[in-house]
């Protein structure tokens, strides 16, 4: 396994680029004539073809996909390890790539940030914001130590810091906007502003209104939350989103939605059980200060 190493990073990086030698060899910083050689070398001590022509590339065949998804996570596993490793012998100094959902951008993750920063002045940050699949998928390929996920994956290492209570939000002049709180199925005539489908939060109101008997007309689609909100303000529509992320008399109300189960786990997620240092010290401070 150790002398193959660096010829499995190459399978795995040509899996992952579609059979495009030139750009995985970019990937790994080395000459499309190495990267030949070494899926070559794999080829030779297996007895299998891993490629097959395609036109101006090459095509990974199954096997070729099969050994790539068997041996990621350990190759993942021995970069971790080593940058463990090297991290140890100077545990405040290195680079953590740190994701958090575009829904965090202002208020408790940037003041976290920048108070571990203050602390930790020779921890370089790379940050990502990015919707909650994508921030998975980054952990899942090592191309983030951590993230604030929401909600907690499955399969990957994580603490729950806590729950993201969800209401509706509606025009202050709506005729439910005094209301205490509102069944769900009172709504199932309005127009829905909701993110996109691939979004955590639009697929949780599908399945919360589907369970109140309903189908929502989602008439817009909108990433940003505070965008989602102010469409609510100008009357295009309602909207579940997190409490308390408006600001008062700002022309949209949040109204308690009646029932248990409306709400979302928040957890700090990591790539691998085994954290460099610094990033176990990010961890840290975010678990002990939390969100």
């Amino acid at each position: 396994m150790t002398g193959l190493a660096p010829h499995l990073r190459a399978l795995t990086e040509l899996v992952a680029h579609n059979g495009h030698m030139t750009a995985a060899a970019e990937s790994l910083g080395i000459p499309q004539s190495s990267m030949s050689r070494r899926i070559h070398a794999i080829e030779d001590r297996l007895g299998v073809p891993l490629t097959v022509p395609d036109g101006r590339k090459v095509r990974p065949t199954p096997a070729a996909v099969r050994l790539a998804q068997l041996v990621d996570g350990p190759l993942r596993e021995i970069d971790a390890a080593l940058t463990h490793v090297a991290a140890d012998a100077d545990p405040e100094h290195g680079t953590v790539r740190f994701g958090f959902p575009l829904t965090m951008g202002s208020g408790a993750v940037p003041d976290l940030l920048e108070a571990f920063n203050r602390r930790n002045p020779g921890i370089r940050l790379e940050l990502k914001q990015a919707h909650g699949a994508a921030l998975i998928d980054d952990l899942r390929s090592g191309a983030l130590d951590l993230a604030v996920t929401i909600p907690a994956p499955d399969g990957l290492p994580h603490t729950v810091l806590g729950v993201q209570r969800i209401c509706a939000v509606l025009p202050d002049n709506h005729r439910f906007a005094g209301r205490r709180r509102i069944r769900l199925a009172e709504l199932r005539d309005e127009r829905f502003i909701a993110n996109p489908p691939a979004y955590n939060l639009r697929q949780l109101t599908e399945t919360w209104c589907a369970g109140a008997g309903f189908d929502p007309r989602i008439d817009v689609e909108i990433s940003e939350f505070a965008t989602v909100r102010e469409f609510v303000r100008r009357g295009l529509g309602v909207a579940l989103l997190p409490v308390g992320g408006g600001l008062p008399d700002d022309g949209a109300v949040d109204v308690p939605l009646a029932g248990d189960g409306h709400r979302r786990e928040i957890a700090l997620t990591s790539a691998t059980a085994l954290q460099s240092p610094p990033a176990r010290l990010l961890a840290d401070f975010i678990a002990a200060n939390g969100l």
